[in-house]
This record gives C-alpha cells, sequence and structure tokens, in this order.
C-alpha cells in the first residue's frame, strides 16, 4: 500500500473543500465564452474528481486545484498521451491564507480564476489541439491574457501534450 505524505494530503483535503466552497461568481451560466478560443466554464464541473492540487509561490500566492471530467481522469489515470479529444481540465486558484482555526495550516482564500483547457484537435490545430479559458468573477479575461497560454503550454510542456498537471495518487 502507497503511503500519501500528510502534507501533501492535508493540501489536497484543503483545496477539495476549497472547490466545494467555490463562490457562485463561476456559475456557469452566467459564463461568456473566452476570446480567441471560445470555452467556456463547464456545466457541473464542481462535481468532477481531482486530479492535482498545486501551490503557486510569490506573486500569485496561490492555491490551485486541478480537476477533470471522465475522459480527462481516464486518460492522466492510463498516462494517455495525446489526451484524447473531449478531455476538459479546470483550475481552480484561490489566495493563501493562514487558517483561523489552525495558524500553521494554509487554507484558500478568496478565489482568484476558473482556468479550463479543452482538447479539440481540428477545432484548436493551430494550438496542439487545445483551447483555453481563463475567467475573473465567471467572465472571460481579455484576449491579451488568452493570446499568452498556448505559448506558455508550448514552451515547458509540449512533450505532454501541453498539459502541466500530472496525477497525484
Amino acid at each position: 500500500m502507497r503511503r500519501i505524505p500528510t502534507a501533501r494530503l492535508a493540501l489536497s483535503a484543503v483545496l477539495i473543500l476549497g472547490a466545494a466552497a467555490h463562490d457562485a461568481w463561476a456559475d456557469p451560466a452566467k459564463s461568456a465564452p473566452s476570446p480567441i478560443y471560445g470555452v467556456t466554464i463547464p456545466d457541473g464541473y464542481r462535481k468532477w474528481q481531482a486530479i492535482a492540487p498545486a501551490e503557486e509561490a510569490a506573486p500569485l500566492d496561490e492555491l490551485r486545484l486541478v480537476l477533470g471530467n471522465a475522459a480527462a481522469i481516464k486518460a492522466i489515470e492510463s498516462s494517455t498521451l495525446p489526451y484524447p479529444d473531449g478531455t476538459i481540465l479546470v483550475k481552480l486558484a484561490y489566495k493563501r491564507k493562514q487558517s483561523p482555526d489552525i495558524g500553521s495550516a494554509t487554507v484558500p482564500g478568496t478565489p482568484t480564476t476558473v482556468q479550463v483547457m479543452v482538447k479539440d484537435s481540428r477545432r484548436y490545430a493551430s494550438t496542439g489541439g487545445w483551447g483555453f479559458g481563463r475567467f475573473i468573477n465567471g467572465q472571460p479575461v481579455d484576449a491579451a491574457q488568452h493570446q499568452t497560454c498556448f505559448a506558455c503550454h508550448a514552451a515547458h510542456v509540449k512533450d505532454r501534450d501541453y498539459v502541466f498537471t500530472r496525477f497525484a495518487p
């Protein structure tokens, strides 16, 4: 039996609880499509399975949780590359804050963004098969910010089908 380090397990639990408490500002029914890609916040994403937590250092200083739809979970668990069309990954990001109950614990604070990646190799052929959406208060950020998505993924994780996230067992 594999042991999961206590700190990772605690961070995962905190992020999952934070995802459940994510504010209504990320309501997909109120979301406009992202510029360039036309990606929206998917219905029901908060009930998807957690793939991995992440922590972003300063200046962002965020806790993040990546969720995946069924296609994403199946592909990431079996290390399938490239990801199949229909894969959707959603990253929830929160400002870090100290727990008011346990001073040594870091917990999710204010939600900052919902980021979405959608795999459709035909529609997004020019960006490695992926469409991107970044949302603040449930609304997409401007086109200039969306233009940076693929460039960053291509520069760092082209060999993993442009996906940063790795499955956290």
